[in-house]
């Protein structure tokens, strides 16, 4: 690349000291600004499901968005040029670094993400979102972990959302092939995790038959992950509004999680084998004591108790000597309990909790959550 040519993109220099992610004291830039966190979208999917294509539609697009890009790599595919190498004192946590044309930038990152994140959110010019592509990356449960729930980190960043791509054309074949398997592919545990189904590709799927086709590719998707919003797209070309600034892990946004289990409270699960990887929904009516509940989830999730495999959960909670209600989410081990909002007088106060795994007992979670509610006499 010569130096005179002048269509190369603007390397974007990092200044500025890295601080220790441990330390309990803010960077100076924090304490000064207070800003909002900036929100971090997971997009994962199959090998050519259309993840680069989805990152090279938003690059290219001029939606107004200062947004980061995260790739693992700089492929043919993204119509990005390579940038400096940027070594640092001790080795640079960010290898590559571009800005393009649309105010976004795309990175490559070389060891700890944690700490590139870091860097990105402390840049001169504040970004409105990043986003963070995952090639090859068979399971996004450790990385929403630990963007989701790192305290240090959540006071710059934190996960808005997980975005799945899959390919309408194949997609019955790679979950078909593995359903019988005794462990998941990429695409099931994609889809269990997703907070957001891309259904790319629709054009291909038979003119015939098309919507029938496409209802049954969202039934199955659903039966895997009910609680995903499936979006149907040529190219990946979607508006942006639906997956970007999704709250889906944001405890405020209470109505979101709201809308969910309510779409989700007639959920029937008899027509499923035990040990499919499935969704289901239990309600207990009585006030719970919340640290019961607490006890329950973590024999569930850390202990495996009843040898039940849950990769998600998104509740309400109707928590004794509370007026608030409580939202529940859970990441494999991790989850959250939080008041939320004042329950409203009209509503009718229940607990009501949507699972996501596997080997999913249904009588046994409803009888054992019975067990932490409380009888008010």
């Amino acid at each position: 690349m010569e130096e005179e040519d002048e269509d190369i993109p603007l390397a974007v220099e990092i200044g500025g000291e890295t601080r220790d992610l441990y330390s309990r004291e803010p960077s100076d830039k924090q304490s000064q600004c207070n800003e909002a966190p900036v929100g971090v979208t997971v997009i994962t999917g199959y090998l050519g499901s259309g993840k680069s294509t989805l990152v090279n539609y938003i690059l290219n697009s001029q939606h107004g968005k200062r947004i980061a890009v995260i790739l693992n790599e700089f492929g043919e595919e993204i119509g990005v040029e390579r940038a400096m190498i940027n070594e640092g004192e001790g080795g640079a946590l960010v290898e590559e670094w571009v800005e393009l044309a649309n105010g976004c930038v795309c990175c490559t990152v070389k060891h700890s993400l944690v700490q590139a994140l870091e860097q990105l959110v402390q840049m001169k010019e504040r970004l409105d979102h990043i986003l963070l592509e995952t090639t090859g990356l068979a399971n996004p449960a450790p990385l929403a972990s630990i963007l989701w729930l790192d305290e240090q980190l959540e006071s710059a960043v934190k996960l808005d959302s997980i975005i799945t791509v899959v390919d309408a054309k194949n997609l019955q074949f790679q979950l078909n092939g593995n359903r019988d398997s005794s462990s998941f592919p990429e695409a099931f545990l994609q889809i269990a995790f997703a907070d957001v189904v891309i259904l790319n590709k629709v054009d291909l799927i038979s003119s015939e038959d098309c919507e029938g086709n496409l209802g049954e590719l969202e039934k199955e998707i659903h039966c895997i992950n009910s609680l995903a919003k499936i979006i149907h797209s040529v190219r990946c070309q979607v508006d942006l509004s639906k997956i970007l600034d999704c709250r889906a892990y944001d405890a405020a946004h209470v109505a979101h999680l709201e809308a969910l289990l309510e779409e989700n409270k007639s959920l029937t699960t008899s027509d499923l084998h035990d040990n499919s990887l499935r969704t289901l929904c239990i309600c207990e009516l009585q006030k719970v004591d919340l640290e019961k509940v607490r006890v329950w989830l973590e024999e569930i999730l850390w202990d495996k108790k009843y040898s039940m495999d849950v990769y998600r959960c998104k509740g309400v909670l109707n928590i004794l000597n509370s007026d608030q209600l409580h939202t529940l989410q859970a990441v494999k081990e991790i989850y959250e309990i939080v008041p939320g909002r004042k329950w409203r007088k009209e509503e009718n106060q229940m607990n009501k909790i949507v699972f996501i795994g596997r080997d999913l007992n249904e009588d046994i979670l409803s009888s054992s959550l019975r067990a932490c509610a409380v009888t008010i006499c």
